[in-house]
């Protein structure tokens, strides 16, 4: 698809969501009939931006691939490499040492190499009067986070309270905006260093 088609396309199906929230009991049919041309141009767009042929399978490496309808990604060539894959052997040069590959005791919390790493995060949290909820995706960099929470304090419905934890093995909460047991006018600039 090229920017030309693109950009059409998108315009297509703004304006078809503009129609979406117009509709109700009494819409005219001239405004219907208006939605259907609309609807058969963003179609007609959509037909000039399509290059190849419809995929048959969840592969992104052989898309339009033969199926296989028991395998997860439904692509049989995939599922033919992963099966005639060689499966690992005690004489493995790569493989884990022997001593390492005996079978453990399973506690109830897993082995530990079956557990994933600790990553750490910084998680930007707001007061909604009763508890912190989390009021965006948990950035790596810390900076990141602290830009994301001063850009929600700039909005018009901003909440009482903001606070970055750092989420590595252990919540810590780093620092705070605001202070969540003030009632719900704007809040006050209280910044908290841990």
């Amino acid at each position: 698809m090229n920017h030309a088609q693109l950009v059409a396309l998108g315009r297509t199906l703004r304006v078809l969501g503009e129609h979406g929230e117009q509709l109700s009991r009494d819409t005219p049919d001239a405004a219907l009939h208006e939605i259907r041309a609309d609807l058969t141009r963003a179609l007609s767009h959509l037909e000039e931006s399509i290059a190849g042929p419809k995929p048959t399978t969840r592969c992104p490496e052989h898309p339009t691939g033969p199926v296989d309808e028991s395998a997860r990604d439904l692509c049989l060539l995939c599922e033919t490499r992963r099966r005639a894959a060689p499966k690992p052997t005690s004489q493995d040069v790569y493989g884990a040492p022997v001593a390492e590959r005996e079978v453990r005791v399973q506690s109830r919390y897993g082995i530990r190499e079956e557990r994933p790493q600790p990553q750490e995060r910084w998680v930007p949290e707001m007061w909604n009067g009763q508890a912190w909820q989390l009021c965006g995706t948990p950035r790596r960099d810390r900076r990141e986070a602290e830009q994301y929470i001063t850009a929600q304090r700039r909005e018009a419905k901003a909440a009482p309270a903001y606070r970055v934890v750092h989420a590595f093995t252990d919540h810590v909460v780093v620092r705070t905006w605001g202070s969540p047991d003030v009632p719900s006018g704007r809040h006050r600039d209280i910044q908290q260093e841990f």
